[in-house]
């Protein structure tokens, strides 16, 4: 009887540990589907940010060259009134000495 109670006692310990070790292979199943959602989750944020990121620098350089060229503008414009205004003088000074 003591060897019959002995076996059940090591058979019912047996079942228990296999019931445990199936709970926390559920659980960390559970755990690792969670954790690689997580981390797609993480990764499309990371996505989304490098490509507002990316626009935003797009846009920023589109705006420097549009400064650029309006700079250009505005100098090549300046340049062209002082010539208007040095051709003016010299007309006038011109004008001067044959009087």
């Amino acid at each position: 009887m003591r060897k019959i109670v002995i076996a059940a006692a090591a058979a019912f310990g047996v079942l228990a540990m296999a019931g445990c070790s199936e709970k926390t292979q559920d659980a960390a199943d559970a755990t690792a589907s969670s954790a690689a959602e997580d981390m797609s989750g993480a990764a499309s944020d990371a996505a989304d940010a490098a490509g507002d990121a990316a626009a935003s620098a797009s846009d920023a350089a589109s705006d420097a060259k549009d400064a650029a060229k309006d700079a250009g503008a505005k100098a090549a414009d300046a340049a062209g009134d002082a010539a208007a205004a040095a051709s003016d003088a010299a007309a006038d000074a011109e004008a001067e000495l044959k009087k």
